[in-house]
């Protein structure tokens, strides 16, 4: 089954686990860069995951625009979104019942994905521009994260990646059979 595995990332880290997720699926997996996705034949593909990162409360600007422009084919083939944020370094803001970005999201988009997660990601203070490690130090420190900017902590629990990427896999092709 071909698979279309459509990611944006802010700092690298949603697309490190989209890479790894297309690692765990084997097999015809396409990674693109949402910027990139218009080059790219939606139609060509049987199944999709989409994974974005929240920056300030927000997904990239581009993912509402591309689902509304693919909503039928979404909804026709299998289909798993993941948002990637910092508020789920804390277990308890770790689902998409839980986390407040993908409540949002979800309540948003006439678009309903067969699996839906919220993975943890990354601090990378020192890779950060002045003005968003300032931001997010003063986000972390509201939310009693880690201040320290020479800091680099990565969040993601890849187990919990790994069983959304079997589950992913797992699901069945929505076209009925003639």
């Amino acid at each position: 089954m071909k698979t279309l595995i459509v990611y944006s990332s802010r700092d690298g880290q949603t697309r490190k686990i989209a890479g790894h997720i297309a690692d765990r699926l084997g097999g015809t997996c396409d990674l693109v860069d949402l910027a990139d996705i218009g080059k790219t034949p939606v139609n060509d593909y049987q199944r999709v995951l989409i994974g974005a990162a929240i920056r300030y409360g927000h997904h990239a600007a581009g993912l509402k625009p591309f689902i509304d422009r693919n909503l039928a084919w979404l909804n026709r083939v299998p289909s798993a979104f993941f948002s990637v944020n910092l508020t789920a370094r804390k277990a308890e803001k770790r689902s998409p019942e839980t986390n407040a970005y993908s409540r949002k999201f979800l309540a948003s988009t006439p678009w309903r994905p067969d699996r839906c997660a919220v993975f943890a990601g990354a601090l990378r203070y020192p890779q950060y521009p002045w003005y968003d490690r300032i931001m997010i130090q003063l986000i972390m420190r509201m939310t009693g994260g880690e201040t320290d900017s020479s800091k680099e902590i990565e969040y993601t629990d890849w187990h919990q990646v790994d069983d959304f990427a079997d589950d992913f896999a797992a699901l069945l092709d929505k076209t009925p059979v003639a």
